[in-house]
């Protein structure tokens, strides 16, 4: 449906998240995915939702040479937790220190999507409160040590073991934890393809 209706744009995913990658393929659309380096830091006043739209606009700056089929996506996401941004992990010891916070306690994961077309842009975002139960010292190196939490905002992928037995509640879109708000994905596309 909503392949059919993009089917004159050239669709750009501007993400190596194989998370975000997958959601594209079981939305059923046709897309390329194109990286650019970017510097991912932001001025210190930002806060929550500021964070990651100035985030999804400036990786989309990068790309300075749209043509007029084109709709660029990009995004980001964080982890909110008593004001401050938890983003990927950078080593052992800040997994444990960011799991371990989040423990018995609940955090915002923020997500921003950036639709970029040679004339326009659109920038939407979405917040989800995730609660952890309290976890064990065992249950928190146990992760780490067999899954992979330094590609992931707050050092965590709620789609894995530690989603399973950590998260007591959600309040929003489950798949905005895992980085994309795909309702809102879908009503901007289906807009702009109009």
């Amino acid at each position: 449906m909503l392949k059919e209706k993009l089917k004159n744009h050239n669709l750009i995913l501007a993400s190596g998240s194989p998370r975000r990658q997958q959601f594209f393929k079981e939305l059923d659309l046709d897309f390329t995915i194109q990286l650019k380096p970017v510097d991912e830091t932001f001025p210190d006043h930002l806060q929550g939702t500021e964070i990651t739209d100035y985030l999804a606009k400036l990786k989309a700056a990068a790309f300075t040479d749209l043509q007029a089929t084109d709709i660029l996506v990009t995004s980001d996401t964080i982890v909110w937790f008593n004001g401050v941004a938890l983003n990927k992990p950078e080593d052992r010891d800040e997994a444990y220190a960011m799991i371990a916070a989040l423990s018995g306690n609940s955090h915002q994961v923020i997500t921003s999507v950036a639709f970029t077309t040679e004339e326009s842009q659109t920038v939407i975002n979405d917040t989800t409160t995730v609660t952890f139960k309290e976890l064990t010292e065992a249950e928190i190196n146990y992760y780490i040590d067999n899954y992979q939490p330094y590609d992931k905002a707050g050092g965590y992928g709620i789609q894995e073991w530690f989603g399973y037995i950590a998260v007591t509640s959600l309040e929003g879109s489950y798949f905005n934890v895992m980085g994309m708000p795909l309702h809102k994905v879908y009503e901007t596309l289906m807009q702009l393809a109009d």
